[in-house]
């Protein structure tokens, strides 16, 4: 399959009121008419990745998923996404820092643990973000499906079901979806939640800034990050530019 679009030919302003009432698999199967073997996806192998990955792998079966492995993930990830990888047959594209764990804690500390947003946001650029942007390149990719949700974070609340990040184009099937919606989606096609969700867990990234979400907390991201910030940067604006763009998009 290949791309049957150029980048100059979409129009975002006019696409996403095109797109806006898609179900999922439309808009996946959409996003493989349109941007054909330019087109994959990410998944984190988090709480309720297995949506994800079914959904589009029923439009899509070798579509490159790829997987920033951080080094720093519980084993119960690692478990989870070699069963989820095995049982969808997935053609899994894993990608890591240059640096290793055990060299970035020799050179620069441990950046989690320093309790400031900027320590975090190096840990994040170099262990999630660069790997992300080097696979991206590597594999060609003209487009991108990721699986946010607007309920996550703010930033996810301005998006579009088709977004521009660093010249590639991103895809959000499950954009308006709520928890009863994930549910009912597992519960249908017998998929699992990532084991830490019996712990607790609503969201899980690293071991080191993952934790069960309690009474107390305002959202389920005040569980990441030490509750410092929101986002790991993987799906914020990369230029100026973008954000001047979704921000004008969203008003």
């Amino acid at each position: 399959m290949t791309n049957a679009v150029l980048e100059s030919d979409l129009d975002l302003e006019a696409l996403n009121q095109t797109l806006r009432d898609m179900d999922a698999a439309e808009l996946v199967t959409w996003g493989a008419k349109t941007f054909g073997n330019t087109l994959v996806m990410s998944t984190s192998f988090g709480i309720q990745s297995a949506v994800m990955l079914h959904l589009v792998t029923q439009v899509m079966p070798d579509i490159p998923v790829i997987w920033v492995d951080t080094g720093y993930l519980p084993e119960e990830t690692y478990r989870f996404a070699d069963e989820l990888a095995q049982r969808l047959n997935l053609n899994l594209k894993v990608y890591q820092s240059s640096m290793s764990p055990a060299r970035m804690e020799a050179l620069h500390g441990r950046l989690w643990d320093q309790d400031n947003v900027d320590a975090f946001n190096q840990y994040d650029y170099m262990r999630k973000v660069e790997p992300m942007q080097r696979a991206l390149k590597e594999l060609g990719a003209k487009a991108w499906l990721a699986g946010l949700r607007a309920t996550q974070t703010s930033h996810r609340q301005t998006l579009g079901r088709l977004a521009q990040q660093n010249g590639i184009y991103k895809l959000h099937p499950i954009l308006t979806w709520h928890s009863r919606d994930v549910y009912k989606y597992l519960t249908a096609h017998d998929l699992p939640y990532h084991p830490l969700f019996d712990q607790g867990y609503v969201t899980v990234g690293d071991w080191h800034s993952s934790r069960p979400m309690t009474a107390s907390d305002g959202d389920e991201r005040a569980t990441r990050f030490n509750g410092l910030k929101q986002e790991c940067g993987l799906h914020l604006p990369q230029t100026q530019g973008e954000a001047d763009s979704l921000n004008s998009s969203s008003l």
